[in-house]
């Protein structure tokens, strides 16, 4: 498997950028397209074809599965909230049904 420098593959993306085909520009540098399409998702996903450190990978992964968690919590209390909300309308509505003004 050959190893291409982050700056090629920066290269290679920023043509794919400009002339808007990656068969044609993967054909003229004798690369896979599937190759440039690996580069052009893992610049969507890290915002560059750099590689991150492998501590920095955990690290981001924790934070991705933290941000899942507390995405889980909040739409939890969300919905807890909500349910009070409607419980102290009902009350206010039966305590006027009960002592009308």
């Amino acid at each position: 498997m050959q190893q291409y420098s982050d700056e090629f593959k920066e290269q290679v993306l920023a043509e794919v950028d400009q002339v808007g085909n990656a068969a044609l520009v993967a054909r003229r540098y004798q690369i896979s397209e599937n190759t440039i399409y690996t580069w052009m998702a893992k610049r969507r996903k890290n915002g560059s074809v750099v590689s991150l450190p492998k501590a920095k990978i955990r690290r981001l992964k924790e934070l991705e599965e933290r941000l899942k968690q507390v995405s889980t919590e909040n739409e939890r209390l969300k919905r807890l909230l909500a349910e009070k909300e409607l419980e102290l309308a009902i009350l206010r509505e039966l305590k006027q049904r009960v002592n009308p003004r």
